[in-house]
């Protein structure tokens, strides 16, 4: 079986299975109380900044989407693609963690492939991209026998018919599943060149209350539509296509509630006038 590397391991996260657990285990003390009691979740959106700066929201919600169930299958939707981008998927072979290899679920993937375009990656060929990768040793970890179908989809109408097609797959061919979307928030600063609102503490505040409020709300209503339209006008979710397939997927099998499990930003970590937000949302 062709193996793809693992390209930010030992940077973004760390490179052995010890480093990883013992992050993990802080992640889990920062998280302990549990989102509405004993209800299980379906999916969830999680950030893709390196492990010190939104590890900890990412590491939680994949640890709340346990249940007693086994899992067969997760689907991770990420990478930074705008509209017009193709579709990706990785339809055969295993993606490389600290922890193991996790295998691709070649049944489901070649459906999808078979029913939309995309374009496939390989474990030689693929766009290196951060968005999937970090969420993998978390994958690994809380998930350990579960199979995976990492896809980069745009932000567009058609990725949310990808989400709505993966439920019904899933539901067909008879996988239990859970779904992923990975996107950060807003980037805000001359790093990313956005600075309509200054700098200090007056832009600090827009970006947390007002410009990431508008896309974790359209997010928290489980709207798809919605949380593309205010990632291209708004800039304040960098893999808009990303969150609303993962939305539109939970909500096809079955999710009818979203609730928002932790916040930051990067700037918590380590101020400055350029910063990223984070959000962690199960639903």
């Amino acid at each position: 079986m062709q193996l793809r590397k693992a390209v930010f391991a030992g940077n973004w996260y760390p490179g052995d299975a010890a480093g990883c657990e013992r992050e993990i285990k802080t992640f889990l003390e920062e998280g302990k109380q549990r989102p509405d009691g004993d209800r299980s979740f379906i999916g969830g959106i999680v950030p893709h900044a390196g492990w010190y700066f939104s590890g900890s929201i990412a590491c939680n919600v994949l640890h709340w989407l346990q249940d007693e169930e086994p899992v067969d299958v997760v689907i991770i939707f990420g990478m930074h693609l705008h509209s017009g981008s193709p579709s990706y998927i990785m339809a055969e072979g295993a993606w490389e963690t600290p922890f193991g290899p996790i295998e691709i679920e070649q049944t489901m993937a070649g459906e999808l492939a078979k029913q939309f375009s995309f374009r496939i990656e390989t474990a030689d060929n693929f766009t290196q991209d951060n968005t999937i990768e970090l969420q993998l040793p978390f994958v690994k970890y809380f998930f350990k026998d579960a199979k995976l179908i990492p896809m980069g989809v745009p932000p567009n109408k058609k990725t949310i018919e990808i989400g709505r097609a993966v439920a019904d797959i899933s539901t067909r061919l008879g996988r239990r599943v859970k779904v992923i979307g990975s996107t950060d928030l807003t980037h805000y600063g001359n790093n990313y060149g956005f600075v309509v609102k200054g700098r200090g503490p007056a832009a600090i505040d827009w970006v947390r209350n007002e410009n990431d409020r508008r896309v974790i709300d359209a997010m928290l209503a489980m709207d798809p539509d919605s949380v593309i339209s205010e990632a291209l006008e708004n800039q304040n979710a960098c893999c808009g296509g990303a969150a609303a397939a993962a939305i539109a997927a939970a909500k096809q099998l079955g999710a009818q509630k979203a609730q928002s499990i932790a916040y930051a930003t990067s700037y918590d970590k380590s101020p400055g006038d350029s910063f990223v937000g984070y959000v962690g949302i199960v639903f």
